[in-house]
């Protein structure tokens, strides 16, 4: 997958007596200092005459000379003794630099017009330095940073009922989601600026965020799997793109119809019209260089290498590309540099250079993971799906180099890496100053499994029609197979199918009617392309553990009910467990010191059931949450078998569950489970509690992270947590792997954890737990056999009546100890 780029645009909060620049549609107003008032003629009008030419090459986008020119105004402000006029010149300055591309040169300017405007106290002055410092740290890459700074600028703002700088803040906050791939909240919040810039008449600022409408479009369309919706998304970045072009064309801002025209190139690019491509970037790049807008000129050069690659002129796209590599990395543009460097490799591959390709490929992840340690958890999530094209690439080289061993080390440092990195600063104090976790290498892989006397099972899908799987056998043997998928079968769509097949829905009322099935023996079609071509590798003990390691949609598959052309299900000869990475699960194991509470008596429980439910009405038809008698049946039984008694009903408030989990060995929740974003910040997952004056009822994944996951919490004790809900095993499909309440339990600190795929009718989890906890205290199993022999239970029972629906949607995740 090669990169393509479009340019949003930030809004500088120029401050030079206000908002000067008439790009932006506000009115200059002269400043009326004393020392302005005591300013001789001369000094006067040539103040004036500067100011107009430099105000005039600033509207048509000419920033070299408008540079040039507010350096011959600070030179007038300096003679007058005008320390405010002096400061607010030197932002102005810095603007000049910061649209060149020269952010290092800008962040100069800046604080030295921030040290100055600082004597005067000016709320105004110092907001619009500290957003603009912001908005350079954001094109540089460092978006934490760049948050810092906007948060700063928003605190100075507090209070000042102004649509354009609210509108101007919002438009680069929303900047900030969209760089790091969360591209909802960027769209939430670009037009929550739209509305704002509307409202203050702030032409240039609506047309601004016309374009970063469209970038976001953009990025949806490249995204999406539905080509349907790609080309909706595609159609929608188009419109946005001409309104904005042609606004900047009513202002005459020679700059910004730049942006816009590499940007239409962009959506041409993704609908492959490479010619039309061609001309919009070629157009664009014209503009980009004869305004010196050098972040501009390379996004363009890499996108136009982008068009020639597409085209298979590969030499050509070489050339394109290491100008904007070059570029890139003059300007300090590290996302650009990191995107570049993975668009090589894939140039290169494609000449058969493969030595050369994957050296270019390790440059570009090192540089794309150096983006990554000061964010936040959900930003770290997102960004990633804007890279993972490198360590795909990556092993698609490796395989063609021969080796199968090198790749298998770049599938595992390509996913789970926000949660290995979580994992790692809570494993040990002295980490803390650990920038990048290392990590894990194929030694310590083939220890892994000899230390557990495991079979792991690491999936790949590094293309829409191909799958890698390598078998790390308990001696510590790496195998390695290749799957070609057939040219009609896309995975995703048949683990979809899969479940359809057998009726598996949500809790959900708007996902009660299951779509008509494509297939009609899917089960057999995944157990052909996932588990024959390694059968013959697999232990032959029915009690060895194999642990896989999905990848992508793979993490939805039910792997226990997968059926060999016999109608034998897998759980039926193997022992089955599931993690996000084998990382995770060697760090899981080295931050939980297992107990031997499960075969030493009863642990200390905390049992929850059919809690009253919250009125917030959810899922896409907002529909209020059902009471479930069977979740309180099954409740009080569990309760009884761990010799403690139940929280039911109203007593199960969000607030007194959190307060009882951190002391709880095992944790058993049989309650509605919702895939809902409540947060807003991309990390979906509650769990429904009773409300109470101090909660809302649902206890996110957001909440657990925070109160239990985060380095520096007091993480879980639990070392068993049942979610006995729907779609607890779900969550946002994610180069990081399954984004929901799962990682957030790993996160916490919880080494094993049982979750469902889909909704379970009420009598057969009931009777599916009962038996999975007698088989743990009664008969001393583990977890996974524990698992493995309720599923068998009700198998035998009456393998009529108890299909895959009935008991295939459980899977234990993590340790079987």
């Amino acid at each position: 997958m090669k990169l393509f780029q479009v340019s949003s645009q930030i809004t500088l909060v120029f401050t030079l007596t206000g908002v000067i620049s008439t790009i932006f549609n506000i009115p200059f107003i002269y400043p009326t200092s004393q020392a302005l008032a005591q300013t001789a003629p001369d000094l006067e009008s040539e103040k004036e005459r500067i100011w107009n030419e430099a105000s005039q090459h600033l509207q048509k986008g000419n920033y070299r000379e408008a540079s040039e020119s507010l350096q011959q105004l600070l030179v007038v402000f300096q003679k007058i003794g005008d320390r405010v006029g002096e400061g607010q010149t030197l932002n102005l300055i810095g603007a000049t630099y910061y649209y060149r591309g020269n952010y290092p040169q800008a962040l100069e300017y800046y604080q030295q017009a921030l040290d100055i405007l600082e004597e005067f106290n000016s709320p105004v002055d110092e907001g619009s330095i500290l957003s603009n410092i912001g908005e350079a740290y954001n094109n540089m890459g460092q978006y934490a940073l760049a948050l810092d700074y906007f948060e700063e600028a928003l605190s100075f703002f507090a209070g000042l009922e102004n649509p354009y700088r609210q509108g101007t803040l919002l438009n680069n906050i929303a900047s900030i989601y969209e760089n790091v791939g969360q591209y909802e909240q960027a769209l939430k919040s670009y037009q929550d600026a739209l509305v704002l810039r509307e409202e203050a008449k702030d032409i240039g600022g609506v047309a601004q965020t016309l374009n970063n409408i469209g970038v976001v479009y953009t990025y949806l369309g490249e995204i999406s799997q539905d080509d349907n919706l790609s080309q909706e998304n595609l159609n929608n970045a188009l419109e946005y793109y001409q309104k904005a072009l042609t606004l900047f064309e009513e202002i005459d801002n020679l700059a910004e119809q730049g942006r816009i025209l590499s940007n239409l190139g962009g959506v041409y690019s993704n609908l492959s019209q490479y010619s039309q491509a061609l001309e919009y970037y070629q157009r664009g790049l014209v503009i980009r260089r004869e305004v010196e807008d050098r972040l501009g000129e390379r996004v363009t050069l890499n996108n136009i290498g982008g068009v020639y690659d597409s085209l298979g002129q590969y030499e050509q796209a070489l050339e394109f590309y290491e100008q904007s590599l070059s570029l890139a990395r003059q300007i300090g543009d590290r996302r650009g540099e990191g995107d570049v460097l993975s668009n090589i490799g894939h140039t290169l591959s494609e000449l058969g250079k493969l030595a050369e390709a994957q050296n270019t490929l390790f440059q570009a992840i090192e540089v794309q993971e150096s983006l990554r340690p000061s964010l936040n958890d959900p930003a770290q999530v997102s960004l990633f799906e804007r890279q993972a094209s490198a360590y795909n690439r990556s092993q698609q080289v490796l395989i063609a180099l021969d080796n199968p061993e090198k790749a298998l080390e770049i599938s595992e440092r390509g996913r789970s890496r926000a949660l290995v990195n979580i994992l790692f600063r809570k494993s040990s104090s002295a980490l803390e100053e650990l920038q990048i976790p290392p990590s894990i290498n194929i030694e310590e892989i083939k220890q892994i499994a000899q230390q557990k006397e495991v079979t792991l099972v690491e999936y790949s899908l590094v293309s829409r029609r191909q799958l890698y799987i390598w078998v790390i056998q308990p001696q510590g043997k790496v195998h390695f197979r290749y799957v070609e998928l057939p040219e009609n079968t896309f995975l995703p769509e048949l683990v979809k199918a899969s479940r359809q097949s057998i009726g598996a829905r949500g809790r959900s009322v708007s996902d009660s009617t299951p779509e008509e099935s494509y297939c009609t023996n899917c089960l057999q079609q995944l157990h052909q392309i996932l588990i024959e071509p390694i059968a013959e590798l697999l232990p032959e003990g029915e009690e060895e553990q194999v642990i896989f390691i999905p990848h992508q949609e793979l993490f939805l598959v039910p792997f226990a009910a997968l059926q060999d052309p016999n109608y034998q299900y897998l759980i039926e000869k193997h022992t089955i467990l599931t993690v996000p990475s084998i990382q995770t699960l060697s760090l899981t194991s080295e931050n939980n010191k297992v107990d031997t509470f499960l075969t030493s008596g009863s642990p200390e429980a905390l049992v929850v059931g059919n809690p009253v439910m919250p009125k917030l009405r959810v899922g896409k038809e907002l529909q209020p949450l059902s009471p479930l008698s069977g979740a309180e049946r099954e409740a009080k039984q569990i309760a009884k078998m761990l010799d403690t008694e139940p929280i039911i009903g109203s007593e199960a408030t969000e607030t007194a569950i959190v307060q009882r989990m951190p002391n709880a060995k095992v944790i058993h929740l049989a309650t509605h489970g919702l895939l809902d974003d409540f947060s807003g910040i991309g990390s979906p997952g509650a769990i429904a509690l009773t409300p109470s004056g101090q909660d809302d009822g649902f206890l996110t994944t957001t909440e657990i992270m925070e109160r239990f996951g985060q380095p520096g919490s007091t993480p879980l004790k639990a070392e068993l947590v049942v979610l006995s809900a729907c779609d607890t095993g779900s969550g946002d499909i994610k180069g990081e792997g399954v984004i929901g309440l799962s990682r957030s339990l790993i996160a916490a600190g919880v080494p094993t954890i049982v979750v469902s795929l889909w909704q379970v009718p009420d009598d057969d989890t009931n009777l599916l737990m009962t038996e999975f906890y007698t088989n743990l205290y009664e008969r001393k199993l583990d977890k996974a056999q524990a698992m493995r022999q309720a599923m068998l239970t009700m198998l035998k029972e009456d393998r009529g009546n108890f299909d895959p629906i009935a008991w295939g949607a459980f899977t234990v995740i993590g340790e079987a100890e």
